[in-house]
Order: structure tokens, then C-alpha cells, then sequence
């Protein structure tokens, strides 16, 4: 659905997801809400949902993420929708074996006769001084799990619609809600809208280089955009939303216009995201490149309590202009 500037107002990226989810709950009675503390929610995505939908819908669990991770799985193979909130990005760490093993090898295994139509979401990535064990960012570790899809939104506008589309997919969605970003604002329609899973968002247009940002560094990929322009440089920004499944032909349409690739990702270097949208341009567009492509990611290091500690691993806007500059030299 195209949104209209008319309908929409300025929403906090939270209560966008909340959104989400009470519009997925309110079309459809078999999406539940379970996780540790989700009647009053510590982050926000599900506060208040108790109350309009009762504690049968909204269950608090111990906390035990190997027993809840699970039996949303249970509950998926006997009919139900759960909406699973993980709190912290680094708690999957936990429960890995509920996730890779069973959610999203299931319908595989059972060659297609048990749907499994889960989405767990959980806030991630650092939130200034949130420390190595609760600053992960896990995308690109999950990315190489067959069997799921991967989200991470970077505006309220599409945290609401990519949260409507997660929960009504028939697959296993882990929905990831970049920390930094809970608190910022956008314009959110009032109405029911879904975000298509598996499509990229131009945020920004441009003819010199393309910079493929992902969560929390659209921002800074825009800002320093934004800056460039200003001194001569177009450069276009590209949010993929969705990294399971990848959006790569709309990276590769731009590449094949700009020459250049920039890619800027929330995670540490090796094996991440940003490693394999290279990699993929260079096996499908390499003619295109007038300049080595750049990644622009975190040190291979757990994330710092320190401050000064913590901004010298994680990507900053200098990163992103020097590695942009570089593909122009």
C-alpha cells in the first residue's frame, strides 16, 4: 500500500512496531505475543497489548530463552502465530539450537507439511554502553541459517510495515530492531500497510557512488550523503530492509549506474553482510566497477563498555566519507 503524507504523522519507531503487531493481532486471533515481561515491555514494542487483548494473547514466560524460542515453535506446528519478544539481540546466543535446528529447519524437514509462521524480534546492536554481551548485532551470523528470514528496518515507516509482513509470512522471521534507533521518529500512516519482504528502499538518489547501508548506519550513510552533495559528490543510498531474502538486483541496477560500492554495515567485518553484498556485485557486476568496492564495518573485537573504547570500534560517519572518497580517487 502507498502511503499518503495526509494520513501519516510523526511516530516513534517503537510504537511503530507495536503497530505492527497489534494490527497483525486485531486481523487475525491466532497471533499470540510471548516473551519475558511483555505486558509491560521494557523496550516498548509490547506495552499495553495486554490490556487490549488479554493475558491469553500476551503471555509472560520465565526467563528462559531456550524454553520460550521453543515452544513458539510447538505452537507454530499446531496452528497459532507467535510473536516472540527475545528483549536483547544477544539472547538468541541462548537458544540457538530452538532456532537453527528446529524453527528453521522444520518445514523442511517434515517436506512441507508443518508451517511454521514465526516472528521473533528483539532490539540489537549497541546502545551506548551496553557492553560486548548486550551490543551484538547477529544478522550476519543468522543470514547463513537455511531456513530463515532476516529483517532490520531503519525508519518507523518501515518498522511498521515490515512487522505486518514478518508476522504474516508463513516462514520463521527474526525481525531485528537496531537499539539506537528505538527513540527516533518518523511518519507512520494510521492505517494497515505492509512492507514487502525482499525489497531494497533507495533512500536516497545518486550518480557518483552507491552506498548500501544497513539499520543504524542509514542515518549516517544519509547524513554524509548529504554532506557531499554539497561539495560536488552524488551519492546514492540504498536500504536493503530486508537481508534474507537480499534485494541484490537493486544494488547491482545502481552499481551498473555509479561504477562505485560502498557498503556500510552495523556487525563486525569478517563474514558479514557487507561481505557478501561485495561479493555478490563483484561475481554479477564486476564490469561495472570503475573502483574496488569498500567495506565499511565494525573491528573483528566484542563491543566495549568504555565510550571512547566503543566509538573507535563501531562505524562512524568519517568511516563512511573516507571509504566513499577512497572509490573516488
Amino acid at each position: 500500500m502507498q502511503h499518503t503524507e495526509a494520513k501519516e504523522r510523526p511516530t516513534y519507531f517503537i510504537k511503530a512496531m507495536k503497530e505492527g503487531i497489534a494490527a497483525a493481532m486485531r486481523d487475525d486471533e491466532r497471533v499470540v505475543v510471548i516473551g519475558e515481561d511483555v505486558d509491560r515491555s521494557v523496550i516498548g514494542a509490547t506495552r499495553g497489548l495486554s490490556k487490549e487483548f488479554g493475558e491469553m494473547r500476551v503471555r509472560n514466560t520465565p526467563i528462559s530463552e531456550q524454553a520460550f524460542v521453543g515452544a513458539a515453535v510447538g505452537a507454530a506446528a499446531t496452528g497459532l502465530r507467535p510473536v516472540v519478544d527475545m528483549m536483547i539481540g544477544a539472547f538468541f546466543y541462548v537458544s540457538m539450537d530452538q532456532l537453527a535446528n528446529q524453527a528453521a529447519k522444520l518445514r523442511y524437514m517434515s517436506g512441507g507439511q508443518v508451517s511454521l509462521p514465526i516472528t521473533y524480534f528483539t532490539a540489537t546492536g549497541p546502545s551506548g554502553g551496553g557492553a560486548a554481551q548486550h551490543s551484538e548485532n547477529l544478522h550476519s551470523m543468522l543470514m547463513n541459517v537455511a531456513g530463515l528470514k532476516i529483517v532490520m528496518p531503519s525508519t518507523p515507516y518501515d518498522a511498521k510495515g515490515l512487522m505486518l509482513s514478518a508476522i504474516r509470512d508463513p516462514n520463521p522471521v527474526v525481525y531485528l530492531q537496531d537499539h539506537v534507533l528505538g527513540g527516533t521518529r518518523g511518519h507512520v500512516p494510521a492505517e494497515d500497510y505492509t512492507v514487502p519482504l525482499g525489497v531494497a528502499d533507495i533512500k536516497r538518489r545518486g550518480d557518483d557512488v552507491t552506498v548500501v547501508a544497513i539499520g543504524a548506519t542509514v542515518p549516517k550513510a544519509l547524513k554524509v550523503a548529504a554532506e557531499l552533495a554539497s561539495e560536488g559528490v552524488s551519492v546514492e543510498v540504498i536500504d536493503p530492509r530486508t537481508l534474507v531474502p537480499l534485494d541484490i538486483d537493486t544494488v547491482l541496477t545502481s552499481v551498473a549506474r555509479t561504477g562505485r560500492l560502498v557498503v556500510v554495515d552495523n556487525a563486525r567485518l569478517t563474514a558479514s553482510a557487507a561481505s557478501e553484498i561485495v561479493a555478490s556485485v563483484v561475481q554479477s557486476g564486476f564490469g561495472s566497477l570503475k573502483a574496488a568496492p569498500e567495506r565499511v564495518a565494525w573491528a573483528d573485537v566484542p563491543v566495549p563498555f568504555s565510550a571512547p573504547l566503543e566509538e573507535r570500534v563501531l562505524v562512524q560517519e568519517y568511516d563512511i566519507r573516507a571509504a566513499i572518497q577512497r572509490t573516488l580517487a
